[in-house]
């Protein structure tokens, strides 16, 4: 035993230099571009265009963030947050009713719903988006954020029912029983026994729903015209023109982009997990 254990311990030292090493490039496969976005942005001009990398600019500026907010950068922000949030508010709750309607109730048609969200996401962006654009504009919901939200919706939440069906399908059922014969209606015991033990599944339906809104760019670019009602993704590319693009500016503008979602993500990464059922039933 003891040689058996005396082989098996160089193996288990190779495992885990073996699995750190592989962390520490996906790690740095993730990081090292957000530390170049970051870093390209407070540079001189002179090192943004250098044919040499520079690391660490020799004089940090942050010139180029007080451009994007002059250039109206809470201005855009105002409209992604209210669009994106909506979204999400939204899409989540109808993607919690539905379901858990279809992940509890024997519906004769369920099969036939399943196949339609399914097919919901068959379709590519670009193949819907002049029939979209004809019925907004007939609906007259051109330069609203009405228009965005509903095509947003019509996108996110089919997924978002999916992934929430699986989740209340692994809660027991029992749960639910048992607060039926406690005097609970079916939507209490929605309320209060399944959707707080659903929530990793509502958390990570949130963060997709969320940062496919707001990194939404092709729909909000043909629907929405005028300046003051752009979104991030299309002012974005305002620092882009004949003359050349600024990267610089392009970087702090990223930068700033960034942080809502990242704080949104530590905001509900919390409820990302897993086992809250376990060992709530017993037998």
């Amino acid at each position: 035993m003891p040689a058996r254990g005396l082989r098996r311990r160089p193996r288990q030292i190779a495992a885990s230099v073996a699995t750190y090493a592989a962390a520490v490039v996906v790690g740095a496969f993730a990081i090292v571009p957000l530390y170049w976005m970051v870093v390209t942005s407070l540079k001189p001009q002179a090192e943004v265009r250098t044919a040499e990398p520079v690391f660490w600019p020799s004089e940090v500026t942050f010139a180029r963030y007080a451009d994007v907010v002059e250039r109206g950068f809470f201005t855009y922000l105002t409209n992604s947050l209210i669009v994106a949030g909506t979204v999400t508010v939204l899409g989540v709750a109808f993607a919690a009713f539905a379901g858990y309607a279809l992940a509890r109730f024997d519906l004769s048609v369920k099969r036939y719903l399943l196949l339609l969200v399914l097919a919901t996401q068959m379709f590519p962006v670009v193949v819907l988006l002049i029939p979209l654009f004809t019925v907004m504009r007939n609906l007259g919901l051109l330069d609203s954020y009405i228009g965005l939200i509903v095509t947003y919706l019509s996108f996110s939440t089919p997924l978002a029912v999916w992934i929430l069906r699986g989740f209340f399908q692994g809660i027991p059922a029992e749960l639910e029983d048992a607060a039926l014969v406690d005097g609970c209606t079916r939507f209490m015991a929605l309320t209060r026994i399944v959707l707080p033990l659903a929530g990793p599944g509502l958390a990570a339906c949130a963060i997709f729903v969320f940062i496919g809104a707001w990194n939404e760019f092709l729909f909000a670019l043909t629907f929405i015209s005028q300046d003051s009602m752009r979104t991030l993704p299309v002012a974005l590319q305002a620092f882009t023109g004949r003359s050349g693009i600024d990267f610089g500016a392009v970087m702090a503008f990223s930068t700033l982009f960034t942080l809502p979602a990242v704080v949104f993500f530590l905001f509900v990464h919390k409820r990302l997990s897993t086992g809250m059922v376990s060992g709530a039933v017993k037998g």
